[in-house]
């Protein structure tokens, strides 16, 4: 068992600790929110993670899971501390670390000698170097070692990972830190620190890649009359290719993939590369959103102006409450720059919300609550329950029945039959 503190009780820090207590180390989980802390004492997790409350239940029970606001003191005893604080997009495109360097320059006076320090927060490449000044410690190393969480599956994919990356200067440092992985049935990569930073930008934007690939592959089976579900279909029995990341939709979003795409694009520009062929990843997802929203005026008639528009998903992706830089936030931004006046169901996102991202849009508690007297119903989150909805009831409800499905979620076939209008991406 080892001592751990964690700095940063959001997303990544909070499934870190817990899964760390879950493999019986002592964790001591950190946050500069008190309203925060205090709910995580009580066993009350403040984010949809599907496993996630029943870690941080048992860490709490076996007292193998702390939380505190006092970060000095969680890192004097601890041998390994990892910092899990943001690292959002700044206004040139590049990450912006002053958090991390405010967390290190805390906790530099207080860590233990030898204790290690490891960067699990997504920074540029180049971050040991400025963790290592900010800290002020010569005795104390500084490893890489990115994350690789799915909002959704993270406590799964943070137990059963694909691979384990660590990057440090330090061979001692990197085998201390590997041994807390012990067990783990997953490849163990041990390199420098640029080389491990690099990684995860790489793996972020190559997943994006293939998003943007696909929708444009969509577009093209719109306009040659081919199924894009039939063409993702045969392309991913190639192994070359795969068939993860090629399900088409309303475009790329959420807290990793347009923030590290833009700082990847930045990093390589600083470095004297111009990245032309991300840059044309991220135009594509841009025009992505567009599409979709021409999409949805079109089959409202030509016009959205003072018409109604049902929504179906506020979130980036289904099992999860995170709406940030979600593609179906913002389509529906797009609509009601067009005049649209929409009424949104999202069963992660309450009626009550206060997210200012929504300011401008009617949420309701029930899907077909959000389609009464709309013109043309949008599906912008692949949620299951959708699915299985009565959409006869829908048809009643609706103004019009008309569905863009910009997840190819639903049954075009049993749409049809009911007399709707359905649209899909890259589906004729």
């Amino acid at each position: 068992m080892s001592e751990i503190a964690v700095i940063g009780a959001g997303y990544v820090g909070l499934t870190t600790a817990a899964c760390m207590s879950h493999l019986g180390h002592e964790v001591a989980c950190v946050d500069v929110v008190p309203e925060k802390i205090e709910r995580l004492r009580r066993g009350d997790v403040p984010i949809l993670e599907a496993g996630l409350d029943e870690l941080v239940q048992e860490g709490l029970r076996s007292a193998l899971l702390h939380f505190s606001l006092d970060a000095a003191g969680a890192v004097a005893q601890a041998e390994f501390v990892y910092l899990c604080v943001p690292t959002p997009q700044g206004l040139d495109g590049s990450a912006d670390l002053s958090y991390i360097e405010d967390a290190a320059r805390e906790i530099g006076p207080f860590l233990q000698p030898e204790a290690i320090v490891i960067n699990k927060s997504t920074v540029p490449v180049g971050s040991t170097r400025v963790v290592e000044q900010a800290l002020g410690r010569g005795d104390v190393p500084v490893v890489s070692n990115p994350e690789f969480l799915r909002e959704g599956s993270a406590v799964h994919d943070f137990m059963h990972p694909d691979r384990v990356v660590i990057g440090a200067d330090d061979q001692g440092a990197a085998i201390r830190v590997a041994g807390l992985y012990l067990g783990m049935a997953a490849p163990l990569q041990v390199t420098d620190p640029a080389s491990a930073e690099t990684i995860k930008y790489a793996s972020n934007a190559f997943l994006a890649t293939k998003i943007s690939f696909v929708n444009a592959i969509a577009a093209v089976c719109e306009a040659v009359g081919a199924d894009v579900n039939d063409v993702v279909l045969g392309m991913g029995y190639d192994k070359r290719i795969g068939n993860a990341f090629l399900r088409p939709g309303p475009g790329w979003g959420g807290s990793c993939f347009p923030k590290d795409s833009r700082a990847l694009v930045r990093i390589a520009e600083d470095a004297g590369y111009d990245f032309d062929l991300l840059k044309g990843v991220i135009t594509v997802n841009d025009e992505q959103f567009e599409r979709v929203t021409d999409k949805i005026v079109t089959r409202a008639g030509g016009s959205v102006e003072g018409r109604r528009v049902a929504a179906w998903g506020l979130t980036f992706k289904a099992r999860t409450d995170d709406t940030r830089d979600s593609p179906s936030i913002e389509i529906l931004r797009r609509l009601r720059a067009r005049g649209a006046l929409i009424r949104a169901y999202d069963p992660a996102v309450p009626r009550s919300t206060e997210d200012d991202r929504l300011a401008d849009i009617e949420v309701v508690d029930d899907p077909y609550a959000a389609c009464a007297d709309a013109e043309v119903l949008a599906v912008l989150t692949e949620w299951d329950e959708l699915k299985w909805l009565d959409f006869d009831k829908v048809a009643e409800t609706m103004a019009a029945p008309r569905v863009v499905d910009a997840r190819n979620l639903l049954d075009r076939n049993t749409l049809v039959r009911r007399g709707f209008e359905y649209e899909g991406i890259g589906r004729t």
